[in-house]
């Protein structure tokens, strides 16, 4: 792992539970400065709190990704804080849906996932990209999942889930497609079935395994790859 500057910055969203908070503190002992959101900034604030007290740098932001108006008062806010962003991981999402299938869809769960998986990494990378491109740095992480592989297999399950992380895997690709050459890495994650809320506890993988590549991904040396799908650490199909 590269180890970064002192002074290097990193956001994690979702960054209070689960693997957000593995990436978090992961970070954090890498030498980042981490910024942890959660929607609840008690929350965050919490996990902020736990991670100093190891004594790691770690401040707290609530934050809402399919929230334009928060998105924009956090991007002002490290404007005017740190004068920078290095490292972006999109990693706060949701809607693991199982009450509906394809053909019989809940557009409700369908908006939220979109709105969740998709649009907020979307709106965060496009805030952020900015504050990269005056430094010619930065590194974006993705969280996606192999429910969204179309190499997974045709499975009915999940439909909300999975095709708003397809599409996020192709949103990884055209970002990393649009900031070539810019040292501004971008690349998509699926950390497998790990021991979160979500996951459950009869997952087979921890959260440490699952925060690995993510946390590689972030602090890749220039020259590194972009524009791919990574679980533990090898490129995988979409």
């Amino acid at each position: 792992m590269t180890q970064p500057e002192p002074s290097h910055i990193a956001l994690v969203t979702g960054g209070n539970r689960g693997i957000g908070r593995g990436i978090a503190e992961g970070l954090a002992a890498a030498g980042f400065t981490v910024i942890v959101t959660a929607r609840s900034g008690d929350h965050a604030e919490q996990a902020a709190a736990d991670l100093r007290a190891a004594g790691h740098s770690v401040v707290a932001r609530g934050l809402d990704v399919t929230d334009a108006g928060s998105v924009l008062a956090l991007q002002r806010w490290v404007e005017n804080n740190y004068d920078r962003l290095d490292v972006l991981v999109n990693n706060a999402g949701g809607y693991f849906d199982t009450s509906h299938s394809p053909s019989t869809p809940d557009f409700s769960i369908v908006q939220g996932a979109l709105d969740v998986n998709l649009i907020g990494p979307w709106r965060m990378a496009a805030a952020f990209i900015p504050m990269m491109k005056r430094r010619s740095y930065g590194r974006i992480v993705n969280m996606s999942s192999g429910a969204g592989a179309f190499s997974g297999g045709l499975r009915a399950t999940t439909p909300a889930y999975s095709i708003s992380k397809a599409a996020l895997g192709m949103l990884t690709l055209k970002l990393a497609a649009d900031l070539k050459d810019s040292n501004i890495l971008v690349n998509a994650v699926s950390p497998g079935w790990v021991r979160t809320d979500m996951g459950g506890p009869s997952a087979p993988r921890s959260v440490e395994e699952g925060a690995d590549t993510p946390v590689w991904l972030a602090t890749l040396p220039e020259g590194g790859p972009t524009g791919g799908f990574y679980h533990d650490r090898k490129l995988i199909p979409w």
